[in-house]
């Protein structure tokens, strides 16, 4: 998808996401004069200023006048937040939440009847460009305004507009998903280790194993089974290590953690 720009912009919130996604609108050719950072933190305030070049300032004072509103504070300050500068928001503007575990009517609720909402779920590799945005429209939003959305946040990776009675499966499988890996590459490089290898060679083997596997998986015509079965030689080392993970239930156990995680989202977000 094109990326896009809009007239002005509020971040709400200017901790690692949402510098995560100044950097993101940047990237989308955003101009910096045009964005906007509510933060309450002096130091905080200065870096992003110092960094990227935008006005820091109050929620009130952000919001006003601007076209897009992205809000990423922590879930339980949404509601206060948003309801202390609703009448600062004008109508016509979007507001997108990035908030886990806040529902579209509980965003909604705290803002003027009629404001177009947008619920979305990043994931943290939308740091280094390859993050994963899950989006899920309010009854206002329309189809413009979320194809504007869509083609800021694509500058940091892939956009998906997805139903919100799926917003807990995809934070299961996406949002909480980057740490599947990390606890993957874990296990690899402890096992390169006690197979001999010194901890940095294990670290670098693991991580361009993963990195090339994951580039192979989003480049090929075929699904991961079958790119699996590809490498896995009958009697081979492969097929050695396939069969002890299946002894083990690793695949059951994913699959059942990620069910776990979205049980859980759907508990936090009061479904």
């Amino acid at each position: 998808m094109a990326v896009s720009t809009v007239g002005r912009i509020a971040i709400l919130g200017g901790g690692v996401m949402g510098e995560t996604l100044l950097t993101t609108l940047l990237a989308a050719g955003q101009d910096p004069a045009s964005i906007t950072v509510a933060e309450k933190s002096p130091e905080r305030s200065e870096v992003l200023r110092t960094a990227h070049g935008v006005e820091v300032t109050d929620s009130r004072s952000a919001v006003t006048g601007a076209d897009l509103v992205l809000v990423v504070v922590k879930p339980q300050d949404v509601s206060d937040l948003l309801t202390d500068v609703a009448s600062d928001i004008a109508p016509t503007a979007t507001v997108a939440s990035f908030a886990a575990g806040v529902r579209i009517a509980q965003l909604e609720s705290s803002l003027a009847p009629g404001t177009a909402v947008i619920r979305v779920m990043p994931n943290t590799p939308a740091v280094v460009g390859e993050g994963m945005f899950g989006a899920s429209a309010g009854s206002a939003c329309t189809d413009d305004q979320m194809s504007t959305v869509a083609g800021l946040l694509s500058a940091g990776g892939t956009f998906l507009v997805v139903d919100e009675s799926l917003q807990d499966a995809l934070t299961a499988v996406s949002g909480s998903g980057p740490a599947y890996v990390f606890y993957l590459a874990e296990a690899m490089i402890a096992g390169g280790v006690e197979a001999g290898l010194d901890a940095e060679t294990a670290r670098i083997l693991t991580t361009q194993t993963i990195l090339g596997a994951a580039k192979l998986l989003a480049e090929s015509d075929v699904d991961a089974a079958e790119l699996r079965r590809r490498v896995t030689s009958p009697n081979g080392t492969t097929a050695e290590a396939i069969a002890a993970f299946d002894e083990h239930g690793v695949k059951p156990a994913i699959a059942t953690g990620i069910l776990a995680a979205a049980r859980r989202s759907a508990e936090l977000s009061g479904a």
